[in-house]
């Protein structure tokens, strides 16, 4: 990756910790989850109002944490709209790939989607922050299924 999309990805990472979007309690949802990171402090709580048919109609959260953490949840509150819980769950597969550095990208996976969640696969590079980024997508999993709790190892 050349240093002027590193610097891009770091802008756009530090735009979404510091401003996140549909960050805020959720009237009306249906299904919600804490998660926590008893390693570094991160909290949050993510909300979604599911249609009848799966489909995520809003996603939001509220929590606290460190920059990677708020932005991936700001990130992925944005990206999840509009898709079947099962995409939604496939780009959390995606994404899981991407920032643990595997090599293997699942397919069949919205392309688009998984373009706008490239921003976060320098978090590779730090293993202590995977968790950090991943948090949102483990609590919103856990959302979706029903678990009102995604606390991780």
């Amino acid at each position: 990756m050349d240093d002027e999309l590193k610097e891009l990805y770091q802008e756009i990472i530090l735009d979404h910790g510091k401003h996140p979007r549909n960050f805020g309690e959720l009237a009306g949802a249906s299904h919600e989850a804490d998660g926590y990171n008893p390693l570094c402090g991160d909290k949050i709580h993510i909300y979604l109002k599911l249609s009848p048919n799966g489909l995520i109609e809003e996603a939001g959260f509220e929590g606290k944490g460190c920059a990677i953490s708020i932005a991936s949840a700001s990130i992925m509150s944005e990206i999840l709209k509009g898709k079947s819980v099962a995409d939604g769950k496939a780009l959390m597969e995606a994404f899981l790939t991407m920032v643990k550095g595997e090599e293997d990208e699942p397919e069949d996976v919205d392309e688009d989607a998984l373009d706008h969640l490239r921003v976060m696969s320098g978090v590779s590079q730090f293993p202590m922050r995977v968790k950090c980024a991943t948090l949102a997508w483990h609590t919103f999993s856990a959302a979706a299924d029903g678990d009102n709790d995604a606390t991780t190892e």
